[in-house]
């Protein structure tokens, strides 16, 4: 059985995990090393194999984390609800998340454009399941009129794509705008618009 870790084990292993998503979302898997996480986490090599045994480690550790947070708006999406206020909720939820958690949507895009090579079965299994299910629920939706007839699935990947846009592209999207424009405040109000008109049935 495994001792549980002290509080400067606990303390080390986020400031490592920190450091590697810094480096991750900046570098890429390929791209980072060990020597770069260490300088960013100002700790040693060694030491920071001593709690992770490789670069991949942590890297899958990260993913493993992130899967998580990554669901959470999706599971959030209610069946019971109004149809078209759940699914504006959810798009909200995405857009704040590329604005809370810029970095960990980098890691998860630069993980699929590689092919997602840890990230697979996760997809293929936790992700799949959710998104059947809750792509069901909009069918339904469809099905009773309570919203437009749009397909389920395609529906989601466009929220994915039109919110993500902004934490993956966000020096592009910055770029154009200039720095005194809020794109995140700006594209939920284009968002909103755009998907009350689509979906009403």
């Amino acid at each position: 059985m495994q001792k549980p870790r002290t509080r400067i084990q606990r303390k080390n292993r986020e400031t490592i995990l920190e450091a590697a998503l810094e480096v991750f979302s900046q570098h890429g898997f390929r791209g980072a090393t060990l020597d770069m996480i260490a300088a960013e986490a100002g700790l040693s090599k060694p030491n920071l194999l001593y709690y992770f045994p490789s670069k991949e480690a942590m890297h899958v550790t990260l993913l493993s984390k992130l899967m998580d947070t990554w669901l959470d708006p999706l599971r959030a999406l209610d069946g019971d609800g109004e149809p078209v206020a759940e699914l504006l909720a959810y798009v909200r939820r995405k857009l704040q998340m590329s604005r809370e958690f810029p970095r960990e949507s980098r890691l998860f895009a630069n993980e699929i454009v590689q092919g997602a090579p840890r990230m697979q079965a996760a997809l293929a299994t936790e992700l799949k399941a959710l998104v059947d299910e809750k792509a069901a629920v909009i069918r339904g939706w469809a099905e009773a009129g309570r919203i437009a007839d749009v397909d389920p699935h395609h529906l989601i990947f466009s929220i994915w794509a039109l919110t993500q846009h902004y934490a993956d592209f966000d020096v592009q999207v910055r770029a154009v705008l200039g720095p005194r424009r809020d794109p995140i405040t700006e594209a939920e109000h284009f968002l909103d618009t755009l998907f009350t008109r689509l979906l009403a049935p």
